[in-house]
């Protein structure tokens, strides 16, 4: 599943997001939710999250589902 809808995305899941300065290479990142960063219902470009370890990045793939 990709992570451009909200409501697919919940605190807790595993996911691979694109931090910023890895937007150009494409390299993806994996961890864990902590916050939901963008407020509408859909992003073209993946919902903003706040990783546990403090990273933020837009998720590009939802790994685990709850």
């Amino acid at each position: 599943m990709d992570g451009k809808k909200r409501n697919d995305i919940k605190p807790g899941m595993a996911v691979n997001v694109i931090l910023k300065q890895d937007q150009r290479s494409g390299k993806k990142t994996s961890g864990v939710v902590k916050d939901l960063l963008t407020n509408s219902a859909t992003h073209p470009h993946g919902i903003k999250v706040r990783l546990e370890d403090g990273q933020v990045g837009r998720v590009c793939e939802i790994l685990e589902t709850k």
